[in-house]
Order: structure tokens, then sequence, then C-alpha cells
């Protein structure tokens, strides 16, 4: 029986299987499953969050030519708690906050980066506490209170609830989160992986991916 294999930014683990739960799935950050498909690694599909990474291998003559398929935004998340008193991006500046960011490379990471410029905010990077391989592991750690504070997108809120509180960043500061995927040319199941991408472009995948809370682009 052929299995198609998968790889795909960690932030779609809720709602990929809910598509098609047939595949085997790799979930982690773009950037280290990119490093994998270069490598050589067998993955029938490329969902990055981000479209630098599939965007970088179709130029490479590694996947085909990628197509967008969702939107995010991104949030600031506390502990439920709120230990660090913060109400606001701003007040990531203070001192003795502990903040938690995706590392460089990592979409998450680099969107992090993005707006803290944007908001004139870049001073707040000394208060990094951790810097972390993919976004779900932001999550994590703010949820367990190991951190006051981290950027994550919006659809990672769903899977810890009432753990977390959520501020919204302004929308100065909001950069632009395209997901787009592509068929590497390592895939041994290249009309399996082209359906499943259909599958993913298609109104019951749109539905899938709105009701998990992602934009459609």
């Amino acid at each position: 029986m052929k299995v198609l294999a998968i790889f795909a930014a960690a932030s779609l683990t809720g709602v990929l299987p809910s598509i098609d739960r047939a595949p085997k799935f790799q979930f982690a950050g773009s950037d280290q499953l990119a490093f994998q498909i270069t490598q050589g690694a067998h993955a029938d599909v490329f969902a990055a969050a981000s479209p630098k990474y599939p965007e970088q291998l179709y130029s490479q003559g590694l996947c085909s030519k990628p197509a967008a398929f969702a939107t995010n935004t991104v949030v600031l998340i506390m502990p439920s708690a709120n230990p660090a008193h913060i109400r606001s991006v701003y007040d990531l500046k203070g001192h003795g906050i502990k903040l938690v960011i995706g590392a460089k490379g990592v979409p998450i990471g680099d969107y992090t980066r993005k707006l803290l410029a944007k908001l004139r905010l870049s001073s707040a990077l000394k208060n990094v506490v951790s810097e972390e391989d993919d976004v779900k592991l932001v999550v994590a750690k703010v949820a367990l209170g190991e951190a006051d504070a981290g950027f994550v997108y919006r659809t990672d809120v769903k899977s810890v609830g009432n753990r977390v509180l959520r501020i919204a960043v302004p929308a100065a500061g909001q950069p632009t989160v395209r997901y787009e995927l592509c068929i590497p040319t390592t895939s041994q199941h290249s009309k399996l992986a082209a359906a499943f991408v259909r599958e993913v472009l298609s109104n019951r995948g749109r539905t899938a991916l709105r009701t998990a809370g992602f934009g459609l682009p």
C-alpha cells in the first residue's frame, strides 16, 4: 500500500490530518524540513508556514511550483496567570520580562523579528530567554509558565485553551503570514501527492482550514 509522506510546518499539526488522515505526517519547523529535503529525504508534499522555503526549493529545481493555501496572523500569548502583568506588546521592553520566540530561520521566529522591528521594539530581544525550533515549542513553554510571553500564530492558541491569554499585535506590526505547499522531486508517489495538494486546495480543504482558524489566500 502506498503511503504519502507529508512534511509540514508544526502549526499545521491540527488541521492537515483533518483533511486527509491517510498520509504519514512529519511536523517540524519549515526550515528543518526544507533542509532535510535538500539532503534527499523522501517527502511527497512539503507544506511550509512561509513562502521562503518552498520557493527556494523551486528555484533549485527541487520541487514543483509552490501554491499558496492558507494565511495566519501572529499574536502574543502569556500564561493565564500573567505574572509579568503584560497588557500590550510594548510591555515586552520591561526589565526582567522572560520572552520566548522562534529561532532565526524558523518562520515564526522570522515573523517575530519583523514585527518587533516594524513596531520599533527590537530592544525587547534583550529579554529573550529561549529560541525554539518550531512554534509548538514556543506555545508549550508559555503554557507551562516557563516564560512570561511568546509570539505564536493565532491558530496555535486553540490547542492550549484557557492556559494562555492572547493579545493582538498592532496592525502596523503584523507581518504577512502565507503558507505554501509543493511536491518535492524526491516524491515517489507524485500522482498521489498531486491529489493531496488538490484536496488541500479544494472547497473541503479550505473549509477545514477556515474552521481551524486559518485565513485563505
